[in-house]
């Protein structure tokens, strides 16, 4: 990969794709100079997705985080498939807040990607994130050290089990 490529591969990856998030920071005019064909953007896409699957932490959000917003930019049902897996094996035991991040992610990336997953995924993902939202609501409060409420816009326990109940609504329109 020459030094040009990797560049704007550097840049691609700076702003997961997003050529509005280029645009809002002044570099897509510089990107779009770099005359990257479409497929290697998508094989950038690829391993973006795989790096960020690789990277999912019960212990906080990054990239489940990122992986949302990688969803907006491109579609594909291993987004969906293995993030609602690592959900549901792992994060029944996370603190109260990387369940709700978890789930609040799920709900965007689910969003995302409804038109290319099929029908029995979409139930299985969904099911998995109001397991999630609903353990917030039913459990008390556990926050793990370096995790807080504050930084989240939340006051209490009441404001973490709002923010569930409205994420349970958009399962509930997603699935209809």
């Amino acid at each position: 990969m020459n030094d040009l490529t990797q560049q704007a591969k550097e840049c691609f990856a700076r702003y997961l794709g997003s050529f509005v998030q280029m645009h809002r920071e002044g570099v897509l005019e510089q990107y779009k100079q770099y005359e990257i064909p479409r497929e290697m953007e998508l094989q950038w896409f690829q391993e973006m997705v795989t790096g960020y699957l690789q990277q999912l932490s019960i212990r906080d959000w990054e990239a489940v985080s990122a992986l949302d917003a990688l969803s907006r930019q491109f579609q594909a049902p291993v987004i969906v498939e293995n993030t609602a897996s690592f959900a549901a094996r792992n994060l029944l035991s996370a603190d109260s807040i990387v369940r709700l991040m978890y789930a609040e992610s799920l709900v965007g990336i689910i969003r995302s990607n409804k038109g290319v997953i099929p029908r029995d995924l979409l139930f299985s993902a969904c099911r998995t994130t109001v397991q999630l939202l609903e353990s917030v609501i039913a459990e008390p409060l556990v926050i793990d050290p370096g995790h807080e409420l504050q930084s989240l816009g939340l006051k209490d326990k009441r404001g973490l089990n709002s923010r569930a109940k409205k994420s349970i609504e958009e399962i509930e329109v997603l699935i209809n």
